[in-house]
């Protein structure tokens, strides 16, 4: 074949897939669920931030009753961290199960999962419980309100999603892999990542801070 049969060769090409290659169509649905539910997050992350400004502001509030660093257990609220970014890691290895399809270490992975924030909830509201007991509830003071709302409102997060676990556990079961399913534990994950990540920021500003004060 001459040189100037193969410089001509691509003029002889189906116009049709040229405008193909141009236009590699719409992105697989994976990739745009991942990205509008990137987007649901964000505006959860910035209601959270509303709270976070709300309780910077209030911290100082505490109408002559107690302050962080006579009500904050530091020992307990590491150990609710170690639960819950112990739980994370188990929720990467969830996803890295259903990806391989591997049913039985995606329950294993699940199950743990969600036993782990469990407890972190039932750490959680005992330590409110404990608060409230005391006289210390949400109306005892401006810095109480914030304190109450910005964690709660994680709490809250954190059991919705121990439900939407188990829902993705019993849909695989009874399903299997399907693509829908798979999109919907790609969701799930990003929204207990994120929760872990919120979760760093109120141990820091709320609990350290909070107790140094």
């Amino acid at each position: 074949m001459s040189v100037t049969s193969v410089a001509q060769a691509p003029a002889h090409a189906d116009p049709h897939h040229l405008r193909a290659a141009e236009h590699p169509g719409p992105a697989p649905k994976r990739i745009v669920t991942g990205f509008g539910f990137w987007i649901f997050l964000l505006s959860d992350i910035v209601m959270f931030s509303c709270f976070f400004a709300s309780f910077a502001v209030l911290s100082g509030g505490t109408a002559g009753g107690p302050g962080g660093a006579e009500l904050f257990d530091i020992r307990n609220v590491a150990i609710e961290t170690g639960l819950l970014l112990l739980s994370s890691f188990t929720c990467g290895m969830a996803s890295i199960a259903a990806d391989r399809h591997n049913a039985l270490w995606f329950q294993v992975a699940m199950a743990v999962t969600g036993l782990l924030g469990a407890g972190f909830l039932l750490l959680e509201v005992r330590e409110f419980v404990d608060l409230v007991g005391r006289g210390d509830g949400p109306s005892r003071s401006a810095f109480l309100s914030a304190f109450f709302t910005l964690v709660g409102c994680h709490g809250l997060h954190v059991a919705a999603g121990i439900l939407w676990l188990l829902t993705m556990m019993a849909q695989v079961v009874a399903k299997g892999f399907r693509a829908d399913i798979e999109r919907r534990i790609l969701c799930f994950a990003l929204f207990w990542h994120a929760l872990d990540i919120i979760w760093v920021a109120v141990f820091s500003v709320v609990y350290l801070l909070g107790s140094a004060t």
